[in-house]
């Protein structure tokens, strides 16, 4: 399931509870580690009290306020898939702050004595002291109500802060409404620089890397086996005969026995040491053999004659390879061998980065990398021993790289955020910090940006019939200083503007995901442009269905692109879709009385749905290809095309952020079309011999649908330029590329040159192809040009 999608059709059955229950509990009965069984029995207990709940009745499972007697502002504990358990993330047992707290202020250990306390004028100069220092935190957004309510009273606002208290108080005594006081630096300014990760966060990763054994037991045998095997083989030498160099040729005198119990007793000394390599204890290895016929000739034992046979071998061979000890070959290697080892390791290395860091703010990320990622000082040599100039290997640079603070365009140039996923994971940051530079008062604004981050980590409900998740501006706390939120729509269409062409130029050919389009989403709103952002819908709950904002889209998407070559080649008519949004639009003016005198209810836009549907049935990939097997040509195959055909219409965002938004990435859609396109063929290039392509084919489709979206916004001439290049582009990656991919560059050079599909998208034979992602019928972009065909998926 999306968690991210406001467009949720499931119907709420506890079947699904039952099978991720027994998971957790299998998980927590077998799994070999400690802490992987404590986690599962924390699952194990969540969905106990989710099937409780729902077989109570206290659940409502698909709505906006699951748990009984809780409003839809109250942050739910939610499980994988949406599921509430009924408890809420602000409950539970007391904190450990909440109890120092009611030590600090002499009242019980009460949840509901806290929030009285805080009424008082003791509470208030507290409360109001945090708000000063900023030194709180808010890890869920009801740890700043009681904040909002004491900057409402210093501000003379005492009738909105007795209306908030009027609808916290009935949950006093079972919510955490005190922030929780921090020790360390205040809360983080409203600043666009933007972190991946904090530096304690880095330190973390750099404490859990453990010496790699392979590397340290080769620096042993060269530190410590390999030179003692040299003093070794140089002492069975001293026996050798000159006329034909066998060793033993002489018989050894007391001198050497004695010099060889040394070299034994320094043995075992070594063995109990350096523990890492254990070559030197076999047998049949050349420093065994020298060793155990020493042992024998020092006890005054005769060697038998295999023994002698393998002496004399294990010698030779030595000297063979290696020469003479002494010997200026010999001593060329081991030299070169003793540099080798004197590299420091990745572990000696990392313990100076973390001595580095351990003087940085660690819940921050690093604004100036550059002395964390420096050579190796001479003081730092002294103190760890690692050879002052040497330089941090890319494995460790990258790790502290990722905690580089800087704003979000620098992270994405340095390839700190690589991926559109990853820069989702970032954006609530600045939207944060946007929507909080609204408010005028700096402690006002740093709560409000304190408030977006928490109430960012609150998990999505799964909804039933549209309903859509609950927004920050309907907690009592934000709506309680609304009046008090300046325009700042100017700042956030900028803000809009700037992270819609980021992701576009960023990662051409990539979807955007669920929790950008929602952080966008939010942006848009503030700014007022009328920019609908829809979100990818996930096919194995679509239940047919598409909110009025998706129509809205591909009204913008026709108005940008009537007429172009996007419209021909996939076969749309957005003329229709103006007159179809008309129609709704009236309709939806006819019934607002009675929606008004009536209980809300989610709208729906059937036209867009059935238009859908529609064309999802008579598109083709005119199976050319094998069949997808029971699991793709299933239902959720179906609804897949029904998907894909709104995100057709609606270009999925890109025409919003274009024609609404005013997104203009600045390589130009020349250079965007032919990086969508290289993203299409390194994605077509994973399905030759993949057993399961669908999923492959679907986002090459993606990436495709960005190429045709890019090149339509190109003038003609540039049109035919950019589709002159893309055979070249075909003959960088394996031959079968070009093979798969040329059906598909011909129907897109049939539609440039004024042609069309026919109704099942091919055209010339089928040697022209619309290409799409979804099919229930096997898809010609799997055959093999060789002929094989993929495993059914």
């Amino acid at each position: 399931m999306d968690d991210d999608a406001e467009q949720q059709h499931l119907t709420a059955a506890p079947g699904y509870a039952l099978g991720q229950l027994a998971k957790a509990f299998t998980t927590a009965l077998t799994h070999e580690d400690a802490d992987t069984r404590r986690r599962a029995e924390g699952r194990t207990r969540r969905w106990r009290a989710v099937l409780a709940g729902m077989a109570s009745g206290r659940l409502t499972v698909g709505s906006r306020t699951p748990v009984a007697g809780l409003p839809a502002w109250v942050t739910p504990e939610v499980v994988r898939g949406g599921f509430a358990t009924g408890s809420p993330s602000a409950g539970g047992p007391l904190q450990p702050y909440e109890i120092r707290l009611a030590e600090r202020f002499g009242v019980p250990a009460d949840r509901r004595a806290l929030f009285a306390h805080c009424l008082t004028d003791a509470g208030l100069t507290w409360l109001w002291g945090q708000l000063n220092s900023g030194r709180y935190e808010v890890t869920v957004p009801e740890e700043g109500a009681l904040l909002t309510m004491a900057w409402l009273v210093r501000h003379g606002e005492t009738a909105a802060a007795l209306d908030l208290l009027a609808e916290l108080e009935p949950f006093a005594d079972r919510l955490r409404f005190l922030p929780r006081p921090s020790t360390g630096r205040a809360t983080p300014d409203v600043t666009d620089a933007l972190h991946r990760r904090t530096v304690d966060d880095t330190v973390g990763r750099l404490v859990r890397r453990r010496p790699n054994d392979s590397v340290e037991a080769q620096r042993e045998a060269l530190t410590v086996w390999q030179p003692f095997g040299d003093e070794l083989l140089a002492h069975w030498l001293e026996t050798a005969d000159g006329a034909d160099g066998r060793v033993l040729g002489l018989a050894p005198d007391d001198g050497w026995s004695a010099r060889g119990a040394e070299l034994l007793g320094r043995y075992r000394s070594l063995a109990r040491e350096h523990t890492r390599c254990g070559k030197h204890r076999s047998p049949k290895g050349n420093l065994g053999i020298l060793r155990g016929a020493l042992e024998e000739t020092v006890a005054g034992r005769e060697l038998d004659a295999r023994t002698l046979g393998l002496l004399r071998h294990a010698v030779t061979s030595m000297v063979r390879r290696r020469g003479l000890p002494g010997s200026p070959a010999h001593t060329e290697l081991r030299r070169a061998q003793r540099a080798q080892a004197a590299v420091p390791s990745h572990h000696a290395l990392a313990q100076v980065v973390l001595g580095r860091l351990a003087t940085l703010p660690q819940d921050s990320g690093i604004a100036d990398p550059t002395p964390v990622l420096a050579p190796v000082s001479v003081p730092e040599e002294r103190e760890t021993g690692v050879p002052a100039g040497a330089r941090l290997p890319l494995v460790l640079r990258r790790v502290v790289e990722d905690a580089l603070s800087a704003p979000v365009d620098v992270l994405v140039e340095r390839g700190v955020v690589p991926s559109a996923e990853v820069l989702a994971e970032l954006v609530p940051q600045l939207v944060a910090v946007t929507g909080a530079r609204a408010y005028a008062d700096e402690a006002l604004r740093t709560l409000m940006a304190a408030n977006y981050r928490a109430f960012r980590n609150r998990r999505s409900l799964l909804l039933l019939d549209l309903e859509r998740q609950v927004r920050t501006e309907e907690l009592p706390w934000v709506r309680a200083v609304a009046a008090w939120r300046g325009d700042g729509s100017a700042e956030a269409a900028l803000v809009l503007r700037q992270l819609g062409g980021l992701a576009v130029r960023g990662f051409p050919g990539t979807i955007l995901p669920n929790p950008l389009v929602r952080e966008l989403g939010v942006l848009a709103r503030q700014s007022g442009l009328g920019a609908p952002l829809v979100e990818e819908l996930a096919a194995d709950i679509f239940m047919n269905s598409f909110g009025p904002k998706f129509l809205e889209a591909a009204l913008i998407a026709g108005e940008l692109l009537g007429g172009s070559l996007y419209e021909r080649y996939y076969g749309i008519d957005y003329a229709a879709i103006g007159e179809l949004a008309s129609a709704e639009r009236a309709g939806a003016e006819r019934a607002g009385t009675e929606r008004a005198r009536g209980p809300r209810r989610a709208r729906t836009s059937p036209g867009f749905g059935q238009l859908c549907a529609e064309r999802a049935r008579t598109a083709s990939s005119a199976p050319a290809g094998p069949k997808s097997g029971a699991t793709h040509g299933s239902w959720v195959a179906e609804n897949g095309k029904v998907i894909e055909q709104s995100q057709i219409l609606t270009t999925h965002n890109l025409a919003t952020l274009v024609h609404r938004v005013g997104i203009a990435p600045g390589p130009g859609w020349d250079a965007l079309a032919r990086r969508c396109f290289v993203t299409v063929c390194r994605l077509t290039g994973r399905v030759h011999h993949n057993p399961r392509p669908y999923a492959t084919i679907k986002d090459a489709a993606y990436a495709w649908r960005q190429t045709v979206f890019h090149l339509s916004l190109c003038p003609p001439a540039e049109q035919r330029r950019v589709l002159a290049e893309l055979d070249a582009e075909t003959g960088r990656h394996p031959a079968h590329v070009a093979a798969r991919l040329g059906p598909a560059l011909a129907g897109l050079r049939l539609v440039a040159d004024g042609g069309a599909f026919g109704p099942d998208g091919t055209a010339d034979r089928g040697r022209a192809r619309r290409l799409l992602g979804w099919t229930t019928d096997g898809h010609w972009l799997a055959v093999d040009p060789t002929g094989r065909a993929p495993r059914a998926s």
